[in-house]
């Protein structure tokens, strides 16, 4: 038989119609459609996917199951390496990491690794299927901060090696940049996120919300006072960014953190009791995936939407398919684009943007060509919202009230590979030490975490 190398495609919504909605762009795989994909599957003997996937996932393993039809077998693969597939089949940039390892790649399209791993998931959370029903409790206890990724991975690992876990997170919603990042559009909050979460507290894991570390509850006293033998801190990367432009503290200027927490944690795309800038015209300054999210976000708000980013489309760093959906949706580029001022009307809110044209030079220590402004270029936007998506850095509360505790020029804690921190008995990993990065890459820090913090505890234990 041939080789199929064109990928199953997946049922989305219509541009035109999900640009007015926040219901899910991607409506996923059906059984046969995921079949006929899995069906794809060289089943490598070196599977390069694999190596590909930050928490390891046995990806030729879970897809020669689904190409037999075994959805249950499938999902007790995928669930021995990662807590959370339902949302890193929709988040995670696959084209980069497990697909773009994929040796079909190289002749055709890869398979549609994360699709497949969307799919299982889904069935799985339809279905009800519960795993992991006889765990040991080996009596000892262990302090995660944060309910992110991270945390969430490190306390479920932990969790099923018979540990007492509890996660104390800052917000009134487990899930942290899940809940309160990425839009309802791209991960539905009730239906995916909430029972995500349940699994992980299905395993026994208590979650305490509403406790801010560092000022409810310092490090110190979890270990000495509450009797934790281990931390592990996933605190993310919540803290924005801005130009340091003239105009920013116009009223109107807000950061995505802010306007992304807003219409996903608390809602404000309903009509309700949250308030929310719905402007007319809405620039979003930023080229990452934050930046789409921001955008298509507006959009479905009401607002014409501007991404201005000061790089070419070849250098925007944000995931291929999010770009191609804000196109469609009808979110306007202004590429080689640099703002230099924010424009305030009389009574102090924007009423625009000024910003200059560039042209690439050299490669700047990215590895990106170096943006440089055209002299007399200038040009204005109007507008009544800007939106900066530039990113985030980890917010510096915890370290600065935890004594010992090294950081670096950034404020991002510093750990080494396994996630040790400078403090005995404790770990960090995800956005607080790496700054912001992805989804699936903080799993795989909080994965790490979990097995040094198993290992360190063995050993304190004798």
């Amino acid at each position: 038989m041939p080789l199929n190398l064109k990928r199953t495609p997946m049922a989305e919504q219509e541009p035109k119609v999900r640009a007015t909605n926040f219901d899910e762009v991607a409506l996923g795989y059906t059984d046969d459609e995921a079949i006929q994909e899995a069906q794809r599957c060289l089943n490598c003997k070196v599977p390069l996917c694999t190596r590909g996937c930050p928490v390891n996932v046995k990806i030729p393993n879970f897809i020669q199951k689904i190409a037999q039809g075994d959805f249950q077998g499938a999902y007790e693969i995928i669930n021995e390496d990662s807590s959370l597939p339902a949302i890193c089949g929709r988040v995670c940039p696959q084209e980069s990491q497990c697909e773009g390892e994929c040796v079909l790649g190289k002749r055709g399209e890869p398979i549609a690794i994360g699709r497949l791993e969307r799919f299982i998931a889904d069935w799985a959370l339809d279905n009800d299927v519960k795993l992991d029903s006889k765990i040991e409790k080996n009596g000892h206890k262990v302090a995660v901060i944060g309910a992110g990724p991270a945390g969430l991975t490190c306390a479920g690992d932990l969790a099923r090696a018979g540990y007492d876990v509890t996660i104390f997170e800052a917000l009134h919603k487990p899930g942290g940049v899940l809940v309160y990042g990425i839009p309802e559009f791209r991960l539905p909050k009730e239906k995916i996120v909430e029972k995500e979460v349940n699994k992980v507290k299905d395993l026994g894991v208590k979650i305490e919300t509403d406790v801010v570390a560092g000022k409810a509850i310092s490090i110190p006293e979890l270990i000495y006072d509450e009797g934790f033998e281990a931390v592990f801190l996933g605190t993310g990367a919540g803290l924005p960014k801005f130009m340091g432009i003239p105009g920013e503290l116009a009223n109107g200027v807000l950061s995505a953190n802010e306007y992304l927490t807003r219409n996903n944690l608390m809602q404000a795309y309903e009509d309700g009791e949250t308030p929310i800038i719905k402007g007319n015209k809405t620039v979003v300054i930023g080229g990452g995936n934050v930046a789409m999210d921001a955008a298509r976000t507006a959009l479905r708000l009401g607002s014409d939407t501007y991404i201005v980013y000061r790089r070419s489309m070849e250098e925007l760093p944000a995931r291929a398919e999010e770009v191609h959906h804000a196109q469609e949706e009808g979110v306007i580029f202004e590429l080689l684009t640099n703002p230099v001022e924010i424009l305030e009307d009389e009574n102090g809110w924007v009423k625009g943007i000024r910003c200059i044209r560039m042209e690439l030079g050299e490669p700047d220590e990215s590895g990106r060509r170096r943006p440089v402004p055209i002299e007399g270029s200038e040009f204005d936007i109007d507008c009544d919202t800007v939106i900066m998506a530039l990113g985030t850095s980890p917010n510096p509360l915890i370290p600065s009230t935890t004594e010992g505790l090294d950081v670096n020029k950034w404020e991002c804690i510093v750990a080494d590979d396994d996630g040790k921190t400078s403090l005995d008995g404790v770990y960090a990993g995800g956005d607080a030490v790496t700054g912001a990065a992805t989804v699936i890459l903080a799993m795989g820090a909080g994965k790490k975490a979990a097995a040094a913090i198993d290992n360190y505890i063995k050993e304190s234990s004798f």
